[in-house]
């Protein structure tokens, strides 16, 4: 069993940096929270030099790829509607947020931190002053409402009938697995963004925590998942299926990490996804590489244990780096398996539009290697219409019962709700 310990927003950040939220149009922090296997501390961008933003169409990958093509530090994200252009595939509802359904940019103020050093290029000297805090920060001001006030999208009682038509499924052989979302909502309502994710990340402390800003959308994730990493040919995905709040203390957190160690049903979902996400690396590796080097690991954050895998393989030299997110896209642990079918059953029984929930954020090297997060724990917002939203889920299994699996989802959003200042029983 691994334990992760986290150190908080670090007190190298530059006490300007949270200010350029305010005076950029895009900006972009990544945290890694003393994560044992980050390259930095945190990395960071604002303002666009190059941009690309992508439709749901057939060739949007291959267009990124020409982009990437400029070799610089390029940040960006990939939302779950990418689904509808790798498959053949459709999402009917709508959403409140409207991030595009792929956006990556070039910034022209980079930075990073690692353990050794502080590394800051920029063209702009006004973003380089406000970067080391020589300029005061912005204020917006709209008529928004100061309290939220959170509904549910979809109630208790109509997501246990949902839960047991998907069992329904399970039980015909149509679906092994599916993960299942609801949604969480506020309109017209003010927040600051920022104080925000440092309060959630106070309370998380998660090793793909990110702040993404562009133009009035805004992301505040706490993610404690990987989608997808590559270094050099090495591909890495550590999908995570099983969750159990933190205990009251040391001895009920042993109990709670074995109990989650040993679940029959939790054993099952992970194995499952793990052997999705062998099927997707496949695509892409060379012949006899994938391999499983973890398997039903249990690693504790500040607020959840969580069992995780991880998957490798060796990229093919013959498949380019895009095409391999492309061929993992959208993440086995957000979708369910088979997944093509599980997809068409989220859309049938879900009542929002996921966008960048089940997506993914993160960046490209100038030597093309990445890392891009799973997009959950998070809170999304528009601060042009005052929306807010939060998505939580989990997966339904042949073995899942109905008030634990919504019990489950309370737990992953009691963080969410705390770092806005809703207490829920």
């Amino acid at each position: 069993m691994k334990q992760e310990t986290g150190n908080g927003i670090s007190n190298a950040i530059p006490p300007g940096l949270f200010e350029l939220f305010q005076t950029s149009v895009t900006g972009i922090l990544l945290l890694d929270n003393g994560s044992a296997d980050a390259a930095f501390e945190w990395m960071a961008g604002f303002g666009v030099d190059a941009e690309f933003k992508g439709n749901e169409d057939k060739e949007m990958f291959c267009k990124l790829e020409e982009f990437l093509s400029c070799s610089k530090n390029i940040f960006g994200h990939f939302t779950y509607e990418l689904k509808n252009c790798i498959e053949a595939l459709t999402s009917q509802h709508s959403t409140g947020i409207e991030f595009p359904a792929a956006y990556f940019f070039t910034p022209v103020l980079f930075a990073k931190k690692t353990a050794t050093a502080l590394f800051v290029d920029s063209a702009d000297r006004y973003l380089l002053d406000k970067f080391y805090g020589g300029l005061p920060p912005l204020e917006v001001k709209n008529d928004f409402s100061q309290v939220i006030a959170l509904q549910e999208r979809t109630t208790k009682a109509s997501y246990i009938s949902n839960v047991n038509t998907l069992l329904a499924h399970i039980h015909r052989g149509d679906i092994y697995e599916i993960n299942y979302c609801i949604e969480f909502f506020a309109e017209r309502v003010s927040i600051d963004p920022v104080a925000v994710f440092k309060k959630l990340n106070a309370l998380c402390e998660a090793p793909f925590s990110v702040l993404y800003k562009h133009n009035d959308q805004w992301l505040i994730c706490a993610s404690p998942e990987r989608f997808l990493k590559k270094t050099g040919a090495k591909l890495i995905s550590q999908p995570i299926k099983g969750t159990r709040p933190r205990g009251k203390n040391d001895l009920e957190d042993q109990q709670l990490k074995e109990d989650l160690l040993s679940d029959p049903k939790e054993r099952s979902e992970n194995v499952m996804i793990v052997d999705l996400v062998r099927n997707d690396l496949s695509r892409s590796a060379k012949k006899g590489s994938v391999k499983v080097e973890e398997l039903f690991g249990i690693h504790t954050f500040k607020n959840v244990h969580q069992m995780i895998s991880t998957i490798s393989a060796e990229l093919n030299a013959t498949i380019h780096p895009v095409q391999a997110i492309k061929n993992a896209f959208p993440m086995g642990s957000m979708t369910g398996a088979p997944k093509i079918r599980a997809m068409q059953l989220t859309e049938d029984s879900e009542n929002r539009k996921r966008g960048l929930y089940s997506g993914a954020v993160g960046y490209f090297t100038p030597e093309m290697d990445f890392d891009f997060n799973v997009v959950i724990r998070s809170i999304q917002y528009n601060a042009s219409t005052g929306y807010l939203s939060l998505m939580v889920g989990s997966a339904i299994t042949a073995k899942s019962d109905p008030e634990k699996e919504y019990a489950e989802c309370l737990v992953k959003a009691k963080t969410l709700f705390q770092a806005l200042g809703i207490e829920i029983g």
